[in-house]
């Protein structure tokens, strides 16, 4: 009999405009994740940050970092070690809803948490 195929889980945390805070939505949903973590076995996560396309490429690339790292700790807090996490920040690249520059678009300010 072949293994059961594990679907792919993300988990979406958004933020607010030019902010790294989590909101209270996103803590919930940063429970849920560690809660799927602590369910699924030893499985390395990836936490991805991301901003929509205002700002400049390296503030950009800075604060996606800020909120990865923050949403990483946050789920250290609720009991994911930090070495089952894979953290980085993407800037404004692979925007989830395509937009020109110096848009903001809230879909874009985010931070994926994935797991395999």
């Amino acid at each position: 009999m072949a293994p059961p195929i594990l679907a792919r889980k993300v988990f979406l945390v958004f933020f607010d405009w030019d902010r790294d805070t989590i909101t209270p939505e996103g803590r919930a949903i940063i429970g849920q994740a560690a809660d799927a973590w602590r369910a699924g076995g030893n499985v390395t996560i990836q936490v991805t940050g991301y901003t929509d396309a205002s700002g400049s490429a390296g503030y950009n690339q800075r604060l996606s970092e800020r909120r990865a790292n923050n949403v990483a700790s946050a789920l250290a807090q609720a009991g994911v070690p930090r070495q089952a996490m894979v953290v980085s920040g993407r800037g404004k690249n692979d925007q989830r809803v395509p937009t020109a520059d110096g848009v903001r678009e809230p879909q874009n300010r985010r931070v994926e948490i994935v797991f395999p």
